[in-house]
């Protein structure tokens, strides 16, 4: 499962048991992703999150490091069996954007944030997948 954390919504994307495909499952409030994932897992299997790292371009942490830093450590605290992998995460969101008006999804769509951070986890677990295809 990805996680793409941000400080008022959350995206997350899973992928089939081959790992072959990323698909968005949900926006959630940052708030409340904690209880999302719980009720979630009682019914699928999670093997490891991945959690996307926000970087700045010069490759230090950016202003919302400190925010994803305590979302992981809710993580391990709630989940202490399933292990936390991380992924930088830059451009993620303008990746997420290009991909919305390349399927040609309506302005309005475009606009709906909770969309983007959905897609946004997509391209973070789909990177990731790439990344360790033989895990």
């Amino acid at each position: 499962m990805a996680i793409d954390y941000g400080t008022k919504r959350t995206g997350l994307a899973v992928t089939d048991p081959q790992r072959i495909i990323a698909t968005a499952l949900d926006t959630v409030p940052t708030g409340k992703v904690i209880d999302y994932l719980k009720k979630y897992m009682e019914k699928e299997e999670v093997e490891f999150f991945v959690v996307g790292d926000p970087r700045n371009m010069d490759n230090t942490p950016s202003s919302v490091s400190p925010h994803v830093e305590e979302f992981i450590r809710r993580i391990n605290k709630n989940f202490p069996l399933i292990p936390v992998k991380r992924i930088d995460e830059r451009f993620t969101s303008k990746m997420a954007m290009s991909s919305m008006l390349i399927d040609g999804s309506k302005k309005s769509d475009r606009r709906d944030k909770s969309l983007i951070d959905k897609r946004s986890a997509v391209i973070i677990l789909q990177s990731f997948m790439e990344m360790h295809k033989s895990l």
